[in-house]
C-alpha cells in the first residue's frame, strides 16, 4: 500500500468523482483511476462503485477503510510536521528515554537509576 494511493482514495472519496478528484490533487484522471486500481489489488477488494454519470460510490470496503485511510494520513502529516520541526536542545536529548530504558540520558551516555554509568 502506498501512501499515494490513500491519498487518491481519501480525495476521491470526498468528491465521490474520479475527474473532481484528479483536478484537486493535480493529476490525470487516468493517473488516479490507476492509483485507485493499485489499491483495490492491495488491499484485495473492490473501494469504488462506478455509476453511470461519471460519479462513483464507496461500496462497503471503501467505507471501512475510509475511516482508516484519514487516521494513516493525518499520522503521516503530523510526523512530518513534527520531524521537521527544529532539532531538540541538549536538555530535550538528556530526557529521552528508548522504549524499555529505565535509565536517564546524560549529554553523551545513559545513567541507570543508582546514578551508575
Amino acid at each position: 500500500m502506498e501512501l499515494q494511493h490513500l491519498r487518491a482514495f481519501r480525495e476521491v472519496a470526498r468528491e465521490l468523482s474520479f475527474t473532481r478528484a484528479a483536478h484537486n490533487l493535480h493529476y490525470s484522471q487516468p493517473a488516479v483511476t490507476a492509483q485507485i486500481k493499485g489499491l483495490e489489488e492491495d488491499m484485495g477488494a473492490s473501494l469504488f462503485q462506478r455509476r453511470g454519470n461519471r460519479s462513483v460510490e464507496l461500496t462497503p470496503a471503501g467505507a471501512r477503510l475510509r475511516p482508516l485511510a484519514e487516521r494513516i494520513l493525518e499520522l503521516v502529516e503530523t510526523a512530518q510536521y513534527e520531524i521537521a520541526d527544529p532539532a531538540p536542545s541538549a536538555a530535550d536529548r538528556r530526557t529521552v528515554r528508548p522504549a524499555g530504558v529505565t535509565g536517564r540520558f546524560t549529554a553523551d551516555r545513559l545513567v541507570d537509576r543508582g546514578g551508575r554509568a
